[in-house]
C-alpha cells in the first residue's frame, strides 16, 4: 500500500501546485462533462457516505468515555467539525491538524500494551502469510478502499493551492509552475506522510491482531467494539487509548471529507472556492454543510439492530473496487476487516 499511495498523493499534490487549481477544476478544464459530472457526484457521494462512518465511530469511541446517547455524541460532533469549518482559517484548521495527527501515536502504545510476541511479530512482518480466502482478501480491499479514496486526491490538490494563497499567490497566474526546490519539498512531505499513515495502519493490526483474534474474538462489527474488547486482554489504558485513536481520527478525517466534498461540487460548477474565503465571500463554497448534515443523519443508529453497524468495511468496497478494473468480489465483508478503523 506504500508505494500505492504514495504515488498518489504525489501525483495529486503536482497537479496542484503546477496547475495552480485543485483537481476537479482540473478536470472541468481538461475533460468533457460526461467524464466530469458522473465522477463528481460519485466522488460527492463517497465522501458523505466515508463521513458518516467516521462521525459514527467518533460517537460510538465518545460514548465509551463519556455516558451520553450515541446519537446526542454523533450531533455533538458534527456541530463542533463545522463549526471549526465555518468560523475557522485555513491557518488555524492545518495547526489544529497538526496537532491532533499526533494522537494516532495511541495506536502505537495501545499495540505495545497488548504485549506481542516479539519474535512472532518480526516473523509475521517480514515474512507475511498471504492467503487466499474470503477474510483475508476482505481486510486488503478493506484496507486500500479506506486509504485511496477519492477525499484523498481532492485534498491533497487543493491544500498545494490553498498553501500558494497563504503564501500571497491569490491570482492562478502566481501560483502555476514550480520550481525543483518546490517539487522535491512536496515529493518529501508526501513520503513522510505516507509512512507515517503506513506505520499507524501497521500498529492497528498489530493490537488488535495480537490480542482479538488470538482470543478467538472475530465477531467484531465496529472500532468501538474493538477499543472495549481490548480491556480485559490488554488492560484498560490499551482500551482508552484505542479509543482515543478513533477519535482522533474521526476529528481529522471528517473535516476534510465534507471539505473535500465542497471543493468537488464548487470545481465542478466552475467557481471558486477556498477555505481562506470568509463565508460571506463564498457561500457556494459553504454549502458543505449539507455534507456533513447528511453525514450525521446517515450514522442515527438504527432501532432495529440496536446501533448503527459496521459501515466502514461495506464503505471501504466501492472505493476499493473503484481502484481494480474487474467487477466486485461476491463475498461477505469480514467482520475482522471492520477493525481498520
Amino acid at each position: 500500500m506504500l508505494p500505492m499511495m504514495y504515488v498518489v498523493v504525489y501525483l495529486s499534490a503536482k497537479l496542484g501546485q503546477v496547475y495552480g487549481k485543485g483537481l476537479f477544476a482540473i478536470i472541468r478544464d481538461q475533460f468533457p462533462r460526461w467524464v466530469l459530472y458522473p465522477t463528481m457526484i460519485g466522488a460527492f457521494i463517497g465522501n458523505v457516505i466515508e463521513a458518516a462512518a467516521d462521525l459514527g465511530g467518533i460517537g460510538a469511541a465518545m460514548n465509551l468515555l463519556i455516558p451520553l446517547p450515541v446519537p446526542l455524541l454523533v450531533a455533538g460532533t458534527a456541530v463542533v467539525i463545522f463549526a471549526l469549518q465555518y468560523f475557522g482559517s485555513y491557518t488555524l484548521i492545518r495547526k489544529i491538524f497538526r496537532w491532533l495527527a499526533l494522537i494516532l501515536f495511541a495506536y502505537v502504545i495501545a499495540a505495545i500494551l497488548a504485549k506481542p510476541d516479539p519474535m512472532e511479530v518480526l516473523k509475521s512482518t517480514f515474512i507475511p502469510r498471504i492467503q487466499f480466502n474470503i477474510e483475508f482478501l476482505s481486510i486488503v480491499v478493506a484496507c486500500i478502499g479506506t486509504s485511496l479514496s477519492a477525499y484523498v486526491y481532492t485534498w491533497q490538490s487543493n491544500q498545494e493551492v490553498e498553501e500558494e494563497i497563504l503564501k500571497g499567490r491569490r491570482h492562478l497566474w502566481q501560483r502555476k509552475g514550480a520550481t525543483d526546490v518546490e517539487i522535491e519539498r512536496t515529493r518529501r512531505d508526501v513520503l513522510t506522510g505516507m509512512i507515517f499513515s503506513n506505520v499507524i495502519l501497521y500498529f492497528i493490526i498489530l493490537a488488535t491482531g495480537s490480542t482479538l483474534h488470538t482470543s478467538g474474538q472475530t465477531q467484531i462489527e465496529t472500532a468501538a467494539q474493538a477499543a472495549a474488547a481490548l480491556e480485559p486482554l490488554a488492560g484498560p489504558a490499551a482500551k482508552w487509548l484505542f479509543a482515543a485513536g478513533i477519535i482522533g481520527v474521526g476529528f481529522l478525517a471528517v473535516p476534510i471529507m465534507t471539505t473535500s466534498a465542497a471543493y468537488d461540487i464548487v470545481q465542478g460548477f466552475g467557481k471558486k472556492g477556498s477555505l481562506h474565503a470568509k463565508p460571506s465571500e463564498n457561500k457556494f463554497f459553504y454549502v458543505r454543510t449539507g455534507a456533513t448534515l447528511l453525514s450525521m443523519r446517515r450514522m442515527w443508529p438504527d432501532r432495529s439492530s440496536g446501533g448503527s453497524r459496521c459501515r466502514l468495511s461495506w464503505k471501504a468496497r466501492p472505493k476499493a473496487l473503484q481502484q481494480i478494473p474487474d467487477r466486485e468480489p461476491q463475498f461477505p465483508v469480514s467482520q475482522s476487516s471492520c477493525l481498520k478503523w
